[in-house]
């Protein structure tokens, strides 16, 4: 049966007129017929599977690194967190669209059922399509920064579809982007027992954190930071641009030029390149000092720099410290910068953003996190910059 509310090229044809062009693609989607059930059946499930199936394939090949460890899931496991996750994201569909209907009016627009699935599903979609990064578990963090350009697509659809007077536009998207904070703070509720990691006060933070008649709403995620909505239409033009074929990913060689053959005392003993299409390249180097090895990579995540872009125009930011290390995640200068650091193994990582588009990282035993600082510094960022121009 030909799907009712499909263009012609179909579903993939869809998700890239979404993701690409969303200001033309928002009037057509809102004079198409579809009901909730065809909009999940028959667009939303085959893009929800993407990131349980990638994780869990990447998870049995490579594991997942946290700060202390790089942690393995058995198969059975593996397969009940992607079922599990296949279900979430599907009951995120169903409450975030009913959450939606259920403002609509209060910031005077229509409460519009079918409408406010449509405006769901297809702002989740660049969430959906970046869980693929599953497949490197490493690279799976961005799809939180798709998230954020999905921001974006809902704050310019919420207009055409549900009614939403302009200027009620960004507060309409803020309060909903806090009943999804809320939904995924309750799945977590029901998957484990609450832990110290689990406030009660976190919904109470999130709801807090919204105020002001203005353009501006600041949105506060626990764990991640705030996200100033304000923002939402110049990240999601760099996005736009950035993901319509203008960008192209750099040769893995001419990274691998910018890798040092010394760090200190560490001796580069191998290098590797690796090409991800569209997606990007990346160059990494191993250095090693006696029974200590850093690991220095060069990544260009082309396109998909544009995700990170938007987590630097957010303002992202994220800090847990105790007795055996630390994490913290902000923006410096425009640009994103993460840092591990285990006190106990003397082990760490620290990564820096280049350009808004490439990810310098340093992994590995050192004395202290400015040994891995150093390394990450050792890159010619003029040079990494200057690759994409």
């Amino acid at each position: 049966m030909e799907n009712p509310y499909a263009p012609a090229g179909g579903l993939v044809q869809r998700v890239k007129s979404i993701i690409l062009k969303p200001a033309e693609t928002w009037p057509v989607v809102a004079g198409e017929a579809a009901t909730p059930g065809d909009l999940i059946t028959r667009y939303a499930l085959p893009l929800i599977v993407i990131g349980p199936i990638a994780q869990l394939i990447g998870g049995q090949l490579f594991g997942y690194n946290m700060i202390f460890a790089t942690y393995r899931p058995s198969l059975m496991s593996g397969l009940t967190t992607a079922l599990f996750a296949l279900v979430m994201g599907v009951v995120a569909v169903v409450v975030i669209a009913l959450v939606a209907e259920f403002l609509a009016d209060k910031f005077g627009g229509t409460a519009d059922r079918p409408a406010a699935f449509k405006l769901v599903v297809y702002s989740l979609t660049p969430a959906w399509v970046a869980g693929i990064l599953g497949l490197i578990p490493m690279l799976a963090t961005l799809g939180i920064l798709a998230g954020l350009y999905g921001l974006y697509l809902f704050y310019q659809g919420c207009t055409p579809l549900l009614k939403v007077p302009q200027d009620k536009a960004v507060g309409f998207t803020a309060v909903t982007t806090i009943a999804a904070i809320v939904l995924m703070w309750t799945a977590s509720l029901v998957t484990a027992s609450v832990t110290g990691a689990l406030g009660m006060g976190m919904g109470a933070a999130a709801l807090g954190s919204v105020g002001g008649s203005g353009d501006s709403v600041q949105v506060n995620v626990p764990g991640f930071g705030k996200i100033d909505t304000s923002k939402m239409e110049q990240a999601g033009k760099q996005l736009e641009a950035a993901t319509n074929g203008q960008v192209k990913p750099i040769d893995g060689a001419q990274l691998q030029g910018l890798l040092p053959a010394n760090l200190g005392g560490y001796t580069r003993t191998a290098l590797e390149t690796n090409a991800m299409g569209q997606m990007g390249s990346e160059a990494d180097a191993t250095y090693t000092q006696g029974e200590k090895t850093i690991h220095l990579k060069v990544i260009d995540s082309s396109g998909l720099g544009a995700l990170a872009g938007l987590g630097s125009a957010f303002g992202a930011a994220h800090s847990r410290e105790d007795a055996d290390g630390y994490e913290r995640a902000n923006t410096v200068d425009g640009q994103m910068q993460i840092e591990k650091w285990n006190n106990k193994n003397h082990d760490g990582e620290f990564t820096q953003q280049v350009a808004g588009r490439f990810m310098i990282t340093a992994e590995g035993d050192a004395e202290s996190i400015d040994e891995l600082k150093a390394a990450v510094a050792a890159i010619d960022q003029g040079k990494l910059a200057g690759l994409a121009k």
